[in-house]
């Protein structure tokens, strides 16, 4: 292991803070423009959406308050991990600032069958890997969605999630594994516990390093502590899925050694029309507030 690896390791296991996820893709750019400020009418084609998020991206990254203090990760999207910030690579300039990156792999999902959305194929995921090595990406991140408490659904999902997990640890790279349960899911609770008991199966059966998880809050606060007890698992972070920030704080604190990895939650306030230091008063109060919410 590199010392930049050690050290980024000792960042994610230890670090007092929240990984930030700044990974929408294509197909979520829009919304996320929207949420900014950003109507679709700023931008005509696929490459000048993707300069516009590049540019939030690279706005909130080289703010003063996003640094390791409180942001000790972010999630990064391939084309913002192949992209520049403050004039260095952005995988380079965040760890400079102490935030360990990460980046999503994932091809998007399936349609739904057994209560639950699989990934797609990625038969390019190795090729991924290398490049994000190169690039001083410490992990990676990939998500499917578990919709019903659908015993056979959610064991594939996890058995899915735990074979790219194998594939990704091969290139020296620390998978998240992300299967969200939808908050807005009638079977939420069970559902929760099934994904808890395929995740503890699944994790008696990994004979890699540790990897980490990232789930959704789960119905009944502390049900996953077995989870974030686990010799086998670096970290637990939860996704907002949809809660607005205070209630996706006041319920992640609820869950004691789970931290936040915030998208939509972090970014709400945020707007292209703010000038520098309202930007990053409102991004400092974001970051304050989740920060609090993951070392409660």
């Amino acid at each position: 292991m590199t010392t930049a690896n050690a050290d980024m390791l000792n960042q994610i296991k230890s670090g007092q803070g929240f990984i930030a996820a700044l990974d929408q893709s294509g197909g979520s750019t829009p919304k996320a423009l929207k949420g900014y400020g950003i109507d679709e009418d700023a931008f005509s084609n696929d490459e000048e959406m993707f300069g516009l998020i590049h540019a939030m991206r690279s706005r909130i990254v080289t703010s003063p308050c996003f640094n390791g203090e409180k942001v000790i990760g972010a999630i990064l999207f391939e084309r913002t991990m192949d992209g520049d910030a403050g004039g260095k690579p952005v995988p380079a300039l965040l760890w400079e600032r102490g935030v360990v990156p990460f980046l999503k792999v994932d091809k998007g999902l399936e349609a739904e069958e057994n209560g639950v959305q699989l990934m797609k194929a990625n038969p390019d995921l190795d090729t991924l890997c290398e490049r994000a090595v190169a690039k001083g990406v410490f992990g990676t991140k990939m998500r499917s969605v578990v919709n019903l408490a659908n015993a056979a659904g959610i064991k594939a999902i996890v058995e899915q999630q735990f074979a790219e997990a194998k594939r990704i640890a091969a290139h020296g790279l620390v998978p998240i594994i992300e299967p969200e349960v939808n908050i807005k899911s009638a079977e939420r609770d069970a559902a929760d516990r099934l994904l808890l008991q395929e995740t503890l199966a699944a994790l008696e059966a990994w004979d890699g390093a540790p990897v980490m998880l990232k789930l959704s809050l789960p119905t009944e606060a502390g049900l996953f502590q077995p989870l974030v007890d686990h010799p086998k698992v670096l970290r637990v972070v939860a996704l907002s899925g949809g809660f607005a920030r205070p209630e996706a704080c006041a319920e992640l604190a609820k869950n004691p050694g789970i931290i936040a990895s915030f998208s939509r939650a972090l970014l709400e306030d945020l707007r292209h029309q703010m000038d520098d230091a309202e930007f990053d008063k409102s991004l400092g109060g974001a970051i304050d507030e989740i920060h609090a919410a993951s070392v409660a």
